[in-house]
């Protein structure tokens, strides 16, 4: 007789399914693994944002700032974060994990750079004001994306294009300067980017099923920090041209 191993669990009996037991013990792994995951994720982007305020506060109050934002070099400091965003989303299959990470550390540092600026227009209390209630709101909003049981996939290519439509409009209104349509669009930002918290949130949420125990993992918990970081980055300075006392 050939020695056929059944791949069933022993004392299931014949088209049983597995004992209760073991599939609870795999649920419990899988959500403790979920929870060490998104904790990863949350880490990275909130020492990223603690990071450019940190040197956004340093740069502006160092006189450097003034120096550079008065000559060519502000675009620079402008256009250096969409650089390393570009860099990490479309190397991240090429970069190591740890390349990766670095890059998320001088993302932060350029951000922090280019965030600069607005302690030239608006006041410290109103700044620190909009950032806590930004911090608030991003919360809320991250918690309810993991929470819920609805589906916010279909919402995802709206925000998106919403996004899309706001770099237009802001380009437009560069040549317009029409403060009515400054004020449009930064209300409908904050309300763009509110969305994609949540969105960006239960997508982080579900794909960690198809990276876990993977060597993508790493990169998926910076990229993952990456993604929230802009959103709620995105949400404090739209939020900022309302709750910003300017100088």
């Amino acid at each position: 007789m050939a020695n056929w191993n059944d791949p069933r669990p022993t004392g299931t009996g014949f088209g049983a399914s597995p004992s209760l037991s073991g599939v609870q013990g795999r649920s419990e792994v899988f959500d403790a693994g979920l929870r060490r995951h998104m904790l990863s994720i949350y880490n990275y982007m909130a020492s990223g944002v603690l990071l450019s305020g940190i040197v956004a506060l340093l740069f502006a109050t160092s006189g450097a700032a003034l120096a550079v934002f008065g000559t060519p070099l502000r675009w620079v400091v402008a256009l250096a974060p969409l650089a390393f965003v570009m860099i990490m989303s479309f190397g991240v299959n090429r970069l190591s994990t740890f390349a990766m990470q670095a890059m998320f550390w001088g993302f932060s540092v350029a951000m922090g750079l280019s965030l600069s600026a607005i302690f030239f227009i608006y006041t410290g209390p109103s700044i620190a004001v909009t950032f806590f209630a930004t911090a608030g709101a991003f919360a809320g909003l991250s918690l309810f994306g993991y929470t819920t049981k609805k589906d916010l996939s279909g919402f995802g290519s709206f925000l998106i294009m919403g996004v899309f439509g706001l770099l237009i409009a802001s380009l437009i209104n560069m040549f317009l300067q029409s403060p009515g349509l400054a004020w449009a669009v930064s209300f409908l930002g904050v309300l763009i980017f509110a969305g994609l918290t949540a969105y960006d949130t239960q997508k982080l949420k579900e794909q960690y099923a198809y990276v876990a125990g993977t060597d993508f993992a790493g990169k998926a918990v910076v990229l993952g920090a990456l993604n929230l970081y802009l959103d709620f980055i995105n949400m404090f300075q739209f939020l900022l041209q309302f709750m910003g006392d300017r100088r």
